[in-house]
């Protein structure tokens, strides 16, 4: 019967002359810092995006990324637009389907024990496809809420076993062997799965819509780009001059193929710095005054 819906009926009802959106589900467990990392990927984008979350008051959106609020649901800056979940998934994406022109991306918050599993497929519907399940994993915390053999660890298992790519945070609290055992857990628990550090919520950002599926519990049948490409940090901080920043993008090895920041030069202009494959753009970022600089993340072909 599913395979009815998606290759028949799909098509009929499909929003947007057919075009399907890209989802990605942000999991983790209470205090891993989704939160923090949706609201660096608003503040850093410049396309629409769409946020569902458990309830769009319990997620707290930066106030300077809010125009307004209608109902359930905060208009946010730049096109991006936040809906509350509580009354299910699938009116939260019946209202997305409503409006006129679509999101380039949709982030949904999960709870901090909710199962990507269920999630993912009420999120691939009409006008939607699912392209990474992506959890956040509390190195400071996490190997004690495993050990505490509940529902909690239950949760976190499940959510571990659904995850496309797992990244690591807190790595600040935590010592290098802690990140060893916890690394070795999960590779037990989602063998195949990448598992990366997640230095701050900048370079946890840059990782949010790369679109990439493996089959969970398994390794992937074929290389995917998890498995072909390295991350690297690029420092940024403070005032770059805008020859010293194009000098450092002139030299990034070719086998690059994304790299985004956020910069801000010497005249005081705050820029928008994005790299896919040989393409570069370097330019004014809107709503720059409620902008934060970062790092340069890039991700190049190992």
């Amino acid at each position: 019967m599913s395979g009815l819906l998606d290759d028949e009926l799909d098509p009929v009802f499909a929003p947007w002359d057919g075009r399907r959106v890209p989802v990605t589900l942000l999991g983790g467990y209470l205090g891993s810092g989704k939160t923090t990392v949706i609201n660096e990927v608003l503040r850093r984008t410049d396309v629409p995006i769409a946020v569902l979350v458990n309830d769009a008051g319990i997620v707290n959106i930066d106030a300077a990324l809010i125009e307004r609020h209608a109902g359930d649901t905060l208009e946010l800056t730049g096109g991006c637009v936040c809906c509350s979940l509580k009354d299910g998934f699938l009116s939260a994406f019946d209202q997305l389907r409503s409006r006129p022109e679509p999101p380039e991306l949709v982030i949904v918050e999960l709870s901090g024990v909710a199962d990507p599993g269920p999630a993912a497929a009420l999120a691939a519907g009409p006008g939607f496809g699912v392209d990474s399940i992506i959890v956040l994993v509390d190195l400071d915390q996490f190997l004690d809420f495993e050990a505490r053999g509940s529902a909690v660890a239950d949760s976190l298992r499940a959510q571990i076993a659904a995850a496309d790519l797992l990244l690591l945070t807190k790595r600040d609290l935590v010592d290098e062997a802690r990140v060893t055992v916890v690394t070795q857990r999960l590779d037990e628990l989602a063998p195949g799965a990448p598992v990366l550090p997640a230095e701050s919520a900048h370079s946890a950002a840059g990782f949010v819509g790369l679109g990439v599926r493996r089959l969970p519990g398994s390794a992937p049948a074929s290389p995917s780009l998890f498995d072909q490409y390295r991350t690297s940090v690029v420092p940024l901080a403070g005032t770059q001059r805008r020859a010293d920043l194009e000098r450092i993008l002139d030299e990034l090895d070719d086998d690059v193929i994304r790299a985004k920041g956020i910069v801000q030069v010497e005249t005081g202009e705050i820029l928008l710095v994005q790299v896919v494959g040989s393409r570069r753009t370097v330019e004014p970022l809107p709503m720059a005054e409620t902008q934060a600089t970062t790092d340069l993340v890039v991700i190049s072909l190992a």
